[in-house]
């Protein structure tokens, strides 16, 4: 029989990009029915490696994907959130949620497929409400996710009558070194072990592979699908190193450990598969769910020594922006509200400080492009919308007992501070976001308005500084000095739109560069009035 190599490829390829479309329209859908509570369940329920496991498990059930938890996980491990052994236990977790899609794909309803997908596409067109577009995107993605296997497993059908394909089964099968090489390649290349998986229950079913030839490519997906993680700590955070590492050494101990028992592992898949009666997709997807539950079950014990491992592998010092705060005692409230103000104080000056650490990130940012400045001020940005929420709630707290005139004064005093530096975070975020429209349009900013920004940038970091030290040490001077430069900041907002308005006039100037130019002064004014207004606070002048 004559294969068409070109029908076969554009039948798998074609189906395998409706498969992966499919999984990422399932997850984007449960993950917006979900909102923000994943990384709340993630943050609160980690206690433990245990736990950690469990909410590995639900979180990837929910957004289908191991590769978006890790990275999750690693987000919450730089921001102090988690340690890194509750981080590994969350790992664990991913590695045996993500062979729900397995069991899934071994349900085969594959001829139902395309009236699943007219009912997802008429839920998400023809009704408004968000909730039912959301689940129609579930309902979807799962049509498409059978629709896809469909149409791969088609274009594999002719492999079966291909010489070389026959002989590379059966090198699998006498070498599983080689089956799990090809299973790390195919899905290091695919960037999705989903589909690998689909793929290789697909060729199970077809009679294209014997089980001891499957099994060591399904280990090899196991690792391949660690690739992502590790390509999204490149350049990151020690921390973040160590848990992509942890991913890829749990993976690899486990392969190790059942190559070892591979003809034991093998005869018992086998004896699942005649005991339960089932299909070949069904077989694959238990596999892939005893491979991973047993491999969480053996390492789990020995977390702490994985954690050494990965510290041993990557030294150095975990830099990372802490998101809790470290001063907020509730006992205080209860027993003396004047300390409770003075915890408040310190966790705000702390919040502050972090503003400034915004505010010079985007100004490198500014000058040299480095994206690496954008992620660390957009992080900066999320601990200071954090502190912002858990200070205001103390505060709320405080104020609900019995205070005296001062404290009153102070408590009042704190709460605008607090809403005042969450404003000069938020200003900070908008100059990033003008960098990166900069970026996208390639807009060029002459080399005038560049010096004239970096003038105007270092005054107002150090105006709100100044502020913040002014606050933390009740320093009148200091506040005076803020007022004085606030002024300042004032005038040379006014000379810098003048001067931007006769460099268009003279043509030296852009209308895109312009908006950028403009906009950025007028974010760095708004953060000198946010640094005055804490000043003022400290002079006792108030607006009423």
């Amino acid at each position: 029989m004559e294969i068409n190599i070109q029908e076969m490829l554009f039948q798998f390829l074609g189906g395998l990009g409706i498969f992966l479309y499919g999984i990422k329209q399932m997850g984007d859908g449960l993950q917006a029915s979900a909102g923000d509570r994943l990384r709340e369940i993630l943050d609160r329920f980690t206690t433990n490696p245990l736990m950690g496991v469990l909410a590995g498990i639900l979180v990837t059930v929910l957004i289908q994907s191991s590769s978006g938890t890790t990275v999750i996980t690693v987000g919450l491990v730089s921001a102090g959130f988690m340690t890194l052994r509750q981080a590994i236990g969350v790992i664990m977790g991913a590695n045996i949620g993500t062979t729900v899609t397995a069991f899934i794909i071994g349900i085969d309803i594959g001829e139902y497929s395309l009236p699943i997908i007219a009912l997802g596409s008429m839920l998400i067109f023809f009704f408004k409400s968000k909730k039912t577009s959301n689940f129609g995107r579930i309902i979807f993605g799962f049509g498409a996710l059978f629709y896809g296997l469909e149409l791969m497993s088609g274009g594999m059908k002719p492999l079966r009558s291909l010489e070389a394909f026959h002989d590379l089964t059966v090198s699998m099968a006498a070498s599983p070194i080689l089956g799990v090489v090809v299973g790390t390649i195919f899905t290091v290349i695919v960037q999705s072990s989903s589909a690998t998986i689909g793929i290789l229950q697909g060729l199970f079913a077809e009679g294209l592979l014997e089980l001891d030839a499957a099994l060591p490519v399904l280990f090899g997906d196991n690792i391949g699908t660690t690739i992502t993680a590790v390509l999204a700590s490149i350049g990151a955070s020690v921390a973040a190193r160590r848990a992509a590492a942890t991913h890829v050494l749990f993976n690899i101990i486990g392969t190790i450990i059942f190559l070892i028992i591979l003809p034991v592992y093998t005869a018992f898949v086998s004896y699942l598969q005649q005991s339960m009666g089932l299909n070949p997709e069904m077989t694959i997807a238990f596999a892939h769910g005893t491979f991973n539950v047993t491999n969480t079950l053996i390492q789990l014990p020995f977390v702490a020594v994985l954690a050494m491992i990965v510290t041993k592998l990557i030294p150095g010092d975990d830099a990372f922006i802490e998101y809790k705060p470290k001063h907020l005692d509730p006992i205080f409230i209860e027993q003396s509200s004047s300390i409770a103000l003075s915890q408040a104080k310190e966790e705000v000056v702390r919040m502050g400080n972090y503003a400034i650490k915004g505010m010079e990130e985007t100004h490198e940012y500014l000058k040299t492009k480095h994206q690496k400045h954008a992620a660390q001020a957009e992080q900066i940005e999320e601990a200071i919308d954090n502190l912002d929420q858990k200070i205001t709630d103390y505060l709320v707290q405080v104020g609900s007992k019995q205070l005296s005139a001062a404290e009153s004064e102070r408590h009042s005093t704190l709460l605008d501070a607090v809403r005042d530096i969450e404003r000069i975070g938020d200003h900070a975020e908008n100059v990033c976001e003008l960098v990166e429209y900069q970026q996208a349009n390639k807009v060029l900013i002459s080399d005038q308005a560049t010096a004239d920004l970096d003038e105007m940038f270092k005054l107002t970091i150090e105006t709100v500084s100044k502020a913040i030290r002014s606050l933390d040490s009740n320093d009148m001077d200091l506040a005076r000095e803020v007022a004085e430069q606030e002024d300042l900041i004032d005038k040379m907002e006014r000379k810098l739109r003048k001067q931007h308005i006769l460099r268009l006039n003279e043509g030296k100037c852009t209308g895109q560069a312009g908006i950028v130019f403009v906009d950025i002064i007028s974010n760095l004014e708004r953060m000198g009035d946010h640094a005055v207004n804490i000043a003022e606070a400290v002079l006792g002048i108030r607006d009423l």
